[in-house]
């Protein structure tokens, strides 16, 4: 069969990628940006690449009409203040286009909306649904809560308020339930569900067996983890102090947790879940869920993560819109030296950042990181989704990898930090020299003076780096 996937280079689109191929389906991997999109050479065979925007309809025109089946899963969520109208505008133009093609069956992931009252990003959510189910198609909706996987925004939202703080000082909306479903199962019900006819026109809940509270979730992290955690509740803990709280200590970006936070007030449980009798089969709980992602972690072993993702940073561009380093009206740092060993500083270009670090004077790294974080940029806290592997689109600290080609020995990062005008930072290695490129395209006055602000500290960091990546282990 002919799968449209759309969100392909999502956190749930990479992973049920693979488990449509295993099926034997041939899978239209529908993506706005064809930079961002690096699927493994196993796959490559099976796959038709489009690039098209829901919010542009002629781009859809690209959609094949012989498809037999589609997937939804795109969001808005916290690209723009006005998500709701553009989440409405997508799926209006995504269902009018699939009436026009040959599609069986449409499946959609949503969020679980059984309360009368819901957050914003729910309510857009459950309007979403409506709007596909007018199609012609067999239409099927599952509705998740919490999603609990390596990479997942709820899994490190978790993983790093528990990591770091010994004691929690906590709104009350950690007393709302939820009931949280590891990704493995999502996947399984995903690509089990296609064609399935006893899905057809209806929707589910997909839950785990365990109805917890926010704090029991923490609390269930820490026993995994066997760590001490004391967690308090607080009633006066407003929704705009509690988004500042997530965004602070964790690596969600802030217009993230305000979309995050409102939702959480919400009780996510399921009250439908019929789905496990006619696939068959469990579902994890809670704690299984948890030892499987802290086991990719540890394996390094994670296929997907929401840090990779647009909404993680504070653009929304294309990749190949910037991929380009301009050199009008530029500013540049660029030092070059001979490496002792080529392989060896290409690796540790590769290994950069995240845990890592930057290999010289790391605390300043890390206090302009904190510093980003004070006038609402991303940080350091992002971190890598792999220890030694780049592609494009990554997260990586507080830039974004916008080409990354180890064979040839060039990196080139966009940074996505607050600045007044725009960054990249590339290596490239020529013969055996390493060439080190700072660029800065500034925005009036104030790109100016912050470029000779920071001018003196670039002999420091820049050389120090250098000097550290170029020279033998």
């Amino acid at each position: 069969m002919k799968i449209l996937l759309t969100g392909a280079t999502g956190y749930i689109g990479k992973r049920l990628l693979p488990e449509l191929i295993k099926k034997g389906h041939e899978v239209i991997c529908a993506v706005r940006d064809l930079d961002r999109f690096n699927p493994p050479s196993s796959l490559q065979p099976h796959i038709k690449v489009i690039q098209m925007d829901l919010l542009q309809r002629h781009t859809l025109q690209r959609i094949p009409k012989d498809i037999d089946g589609a997937y939804y899963l795109v969001h808005s969520m916290s690209t723009s203040t006005d998500y709701e109208t553009l989440e409405m505008q997508s799926a209006e133009n995504f269902r009018t286009c699939i009436d026009q093609t040959s599609a069986q069956h449409v499946i959609y992931l949503s969020g679980i909306t059984n309360e009368q009252t819901l957050s914003k990003h729910l309510n857009s959510r459950k309007n979403v649904e409506h709007e596909l189910a007018k199609g012609s198609y067999h239409f099927t909706t599952f509705r998740a809560g919490i999603i609990i996987g390596s990479g997942s925004a709820s899994f490190e939202i978790i993983r790093d308020l528990v990591e770091k703080l010994p004691v929690m000082i906590t709104p009350k909306w950690l007393r709302t339930k939820c009931q949280p479903i590891g990704i493995r199962d999502v996947i399984q019900i995903l690509s089990e569900s296609l064609f399935h006819k006893k899905t057809y026109d209806q929707s589910f809940d997909i839950g785990g067996p365990d109805i917890l509270s926010y704090k029991e979730m923490l609390l269930g992290y820490a026993a995994s983890r066997k760590l001490q955690r004391k967690i308090f509740i607080v009633p006066v803990m407003t929704p705009r102090l509690s988004s500042y709280w997530l965004f602070f200590v964790t690596s969600t970006s802030y217009k993230l947790a305000l979309a995050l936070v409102d939702s959480m007030k919400i009780k996510v449980v399921c009250t439908d879940q019929r789905i496990y009798d006619i696939l068959n089969f469990e579902p994890l709980t809670y704690a299984e869920s948890l030892q499987r992602s802290l086991s990719k972690i540890q394996r390094n072993n994670i296929i997907s993560s929401w840090k990779d993702s647009q909404i993680s940073g504070r653009l929304n561009f294309n990749i190949s819109e910037f991929i380009q380093v301009p050199e009008f009206g530029c500013f540049k740092d660029q030092r070059q030296k001979e490496t002792q060993n080529i392989q060896d500083s290409i690796n540790k270009i590769w290994a950069i950042g995240g845990e890592t670090g930057w290999y010289y004077v790391n605390f300043l790294w890390k206090l302009r990181g904190f510093t980003d974080r004070l006038f609402g940029g991303v940080g350091l806290r992002r971190g890598r989704t792999h220890l030694n592997d780049i592609q494009p689109g990554d997260a990586l600290d507080f830039w974004r990898v916008l080409y990354a080609n180890k064979t040839e020995g060039r990196l080139l990062l966009f940074a996505e930090m607050k600045l007044p005008g725009e960054a990249w930072l590339e290596f490239r290695m020529q013969n055996n020299t390493l060439v080190q490129t700072a660029t800065f395209r500034p925005k009036g006055i104030w790109g100016r003076l912050y470029w000779y602000s920071v001018l003196p500290f670039h002999a420091i960091v820049f050389q120090g780096m250098l000097n550290a990546i170029t020279q033998k282990k």
